[in-house]
C-alpha cells in the first residue's frame, strides 16, 4: 500500500514537470516576465531578498539543531534533521531538473529586453533559490503547526520567488517549478521522518 502511495507521488512529481516544461513554450511565461522585470533592476529591496535564500535555508536548521542539542531537546533535534533533510532532497532534486532541462536564463535567450541585475551561472530551470525557500517555508509549517510561523515563512519564500523574477535570473514557469520542488521535499521528507522515525524512542 505505501508503495503504491510512493509511486504515484514519483509519477505525479514527474508529471508536474513534463507540464512546467509544456509551460516555458507558452508566450505568457516571457510576457509576464516582461512585466515584472524592470529595465534597470538595481532595487536593493529585492537583492537583498533574494540574497536571504541559501543562508536563511541553511541556518535555520542549523540554529535548531544547536538549540536542541544545548537544551537536550530530542523532539526537536528529530525536527531540525528533518527540516535539513528538506533542504537536501530539494537541493538534490533541484541541480538534477537543471542538468536534464539544461534550459538558459531568459537574459541569454532575450537579451534586448529581459535586463538581469548580474550574469549568474547556472541553468534556469528551476530555480534553486525558490527550492530552498519553500522547502524551508514548508518545513517550518508541517514541523511547528504555528500560524504565526508558517505565515512569515511562506511571504518571505513569495518575496524570494519574486525578487528571481525582478532581477530578471528566472522565468515565472522556473519559480513555480522551484515552488513545488522545495514544497514537495518537505512534504516527501515529513512523511519519511514520521513513517520510519518518530515513533522510534
Amino acid at each position: 500500500m505505501q508503495s503504491n502511495k510512493i509511486k504515484t507521488s514519483i509519477f505525479l512529481f514527474f508529471i508536474s514537470a513534463l507540464f512546467f516544461q509544456s509551460l516555458q513554450a507558452q508566450n505568457w511565461d516571457i510576457d509576464l516576465l516582461k512585466q515584472i522585470n524592470p529595465r534597470y533592476p538595481v532595487n536593493n529591496t529585492w537583492r537583498t531578498i533574494s540574497s536571504t535564500a541559501e543562508p536563511l535555508a541553511a541556518g535555520v536548521p542549523l540554529g535548531l539543531i544547536a538549540y536542541s542539542l544545548i537544551t537536550d531537546n530530542h523532539k526537536l533535534e528529530m525536527k531540525s534533521y528533518e527540516i535539513a533533510g528538506s533542504l537536501f532532497l530539494a537541493a538534490a532534486m533541484t541541480e538534477g531538473l537543471k542538468i536534464i532541462d539544461n534550459r538558459p536564463r531568459p537574459y541569454e535567450t532575450y537579451p534586448d529586453i529581459i535586463h538581469p541585475d548580474s550574469y549568474e551561472t547556472g541553468h534556469s530551470f528551476p530555480s534553486a533559490h525558490t527550492s530552498l525557500a519553500f522547502s524551508t517555508a514548508t518545513s517550518l509549517m508541517l514541523t511547528t503547526k504555528k500560524w504565526y510561523i508558517a505565515v512569515p515563512a511562506y511571504a518571505w519564500a513569495t518575496s524570494v520567488a519574486y525578487s528571481r523574477m525582478y532581477l530578471g535570473q528566472h522565468y515565472p514557469s522556473d519559480v513555480i517549478a522551484g515552488a513545488v520542488v522545495g514544497a514537495g521535499s518537505a512534504w516527501l521528507t515529513h512523511w519519511l521522518n514520521r513513517k520510519y522515525f518518530s515513533k522510534k524512542k
